[in-house]
């Protein structure tokens, strides 16, 4: 399998994202390959100074590595349709192409931690959407309290419609059972509350097209404050919505954990020794980097969308994370559970 890295996305790149490929080579079949796009002398140099070659393992015992050469850098605050347009040798837009189904030198998945609506342009430019989907969307595996779920979308379409929200109902279910593990998921649709009179008349619209998908476990409504206490197991909300509240939740979870910490500190300073231990193993369970990155559903391909903030630890999940999505065949259960969910030709 050939994996392509996005080398200059994200905030801490490159040299975090360097780190989390050449840790992944390890944790891959010698016969995978990381290829990593982004500028080629920067790419060079932290490979040699780790000892690696440009291609080849030594006595074939881990994956490969190939260097894509890309002379543009699609920024944060660049306009992303624009961006991707007007700077096709980025790193962004030159992953993208390699992940198009007809491209000769073919990549089976892409990651980056830059531009997020860059590369939702950029992935549906060159690789294009499955056939029967309409609108891609951003997964994100969340960690609540009762366990991960799946919230959709989280960025790719703010001003969806009731055909886009029914059609994420069914990737985020795909998905959660695919890649989470979870027989039988509960998928909810997020509204301001839960009775049946509540919420836009497109909400009303989506929840009906929900209740009619075939193999759906579909149970209504969920307000936000029963995401976390796992009321769903996918929950479906529009763009905006969904950043923001993974978002507010990051913000929030981190801002807690620091004043605990430090109130225990001040209050016991033993007891701060004796509970960190605990207090580490609760913040890796709620933590994104042990998640790796989002896959965007719906695109001919796969493509994991990482946090801007991401370090080494995150890139190497978020390559073991989009593996394990190739592997699984997501793509065409989604194509095929969605032929019956389209957008009305009236």
């Amino acid at each position: 399998m050939r994996i392509g890295v996005d080398v200059m996305g994200g905030d801490n790149a490159p040299d975090e994202i360097l780190k989390g490929c050449f840790a992944a080579l390890a944790k891959l079949p010698p016969e995978d390959s990381l290829v990593l796009f982004g500028k080629g002398d920067i790419i060079e140099e932290s490979m040699k100074d780790r000892g690696l070659a440009r291609i080849g393992a030594p006595e074939g015992t881990r994956a490969t590595i190939e260097v894509v050469h890309c002379s543009e850098v699609i920024e944060m605050t660049d306009p992303a349709v624009e961006a991707v347009r007007s700077k096709r040798d980025s790193s962004i837009s030159r992953a993208a192409e390699y992940a198009s189904q007809k491209h000769p030198n073919r990549i089976d998945a892409w990651i980056s931690a830059g531009n997020t609506g860059a590369c939702v342009t950029a992935s549906q430019m060159y690789m294009r959407r499955l056939p029967n989907v309409i609108r891609p969307g951003i997964a994100v595996t969340v960690p609540t309290f009762a366990g991960p779920i799946v919230l959709i979308d989280v960025g790719a379409n703010i001003e969806p419609k009731p055909v886009h929200l029914a059609q994420y109902g069914v990737m985020g279910d795909a998905y959660a059972r695919a890649v989470l593990g979870i027989k039988n998921p509960r998928v909810a649709l997020m509204n301001v509350g839960g009775e049946e009179q509540k919420g836009t008349s497109e909400i009303k619209i989506a929840r009906d097209l929900l209740r009619g998908a075939e193999n759906l476990h579909f149970i209504g409504y969920v307000e936000g404050r029963g995401v976390f206490d796992g009321d769903a197991d996918v929950v479906i909300t529009n763009g905006v919505v969904g950043n923001v509240m993974i978002k507010l939740a990051e913000g929030l979870s981190k801002g807690l954990f620091q004043a605990i910490a430090q109130q225990v500190l001040e209050t016991d300073p033993e007891l701060a020794i004796r509970l960190e231990p605990v207090v580490k193993a609760i913040y890796a369970k709620h933590d994104y980097h042990e998640y790796g990155g989002a896959p965007l559903l719906g695109v001919n391909g796969t493509c994991l969308i990482s946090h801007g903030s991401s370090v080494a630890r995150t890139m190497t999940n978020a390559i073991l994370r989009a593996r394990q999505f190739v592997l699984s065949g997501l793509n065409e259960i989604i194509n095929t559970r969605l032929e019956t969910i389209q957008e009305p030709t009236t």
